[in-house]
């Protein structure tokens, strides 16, 4: 990412929403950009693992977990399959697991926070649906941004 967000944003205003929930830079990279895809879950990643295991080509994924830190939704398997997958990073709303590992992977993850315990595996959710994380709504194909200052979304 060239730009930084606070810049974009001094730049593209009007064109941008600016996301107010406040999340953890947890992965290697803490700038990174995108087009959108997405998954709407809760407390099960099955989609996001089979979505995280298909070509990224430099696209950021958006989990919607509604928020729930009880379980993980992303883990340091599914993140490195991202990092190999040529993804540029994730953003959770919700919580990931493996902190330490996801950390040392060249992959920009932002989420809530972390809880060790595994999600379920049933593949309940939806893909590339456009969602709706802190009244933001990220629609699939549009452009993310994100760094240390924050995210941004393009309207």
């Amino acid at each position: 990412m060239t730009t930084a967000t606070a810049d974009l944003y001094d730049e593209r205003g009007d064109e941008l929403d600016s996301l107010g929930v406040q999340l953890l830079d947890l992965g290697g990279r803490t700038a990174f950009e995108g087009p959108i895809r997405t998954v709407r879950c809760h407390r099960d990643n099955a989609l996001v693992k089979h979505v995280l295991a298909t070509p990224g080509d430099g696209a950021v994924l958006v989990v919607d977990g509604g928020g729930s830190l009880e379980s993980a939704l992303v883990g340091d398997l599914i993140a490195a399959s991202a990092v190999e997958n040529g993804w540029a990073g994730i953003i959770v709303n919700g919580a990931i697991r493996d902190r330490a590992a996801i950390a040392s992977l060249d992959l920009g993850v932002k989420a809530l926070g972390s809880n060790p315990r595994k999600s379920s595996k049933d593949g309940v959710g939806d893909v590339d649906v456009p969602v709706t994380v802190g009244g933001v709504v990220f629609t699939p194909r549009r452009h993310v941004w994100a760094d240390a200052d924050g995210v941004l979304v393009e309207r």
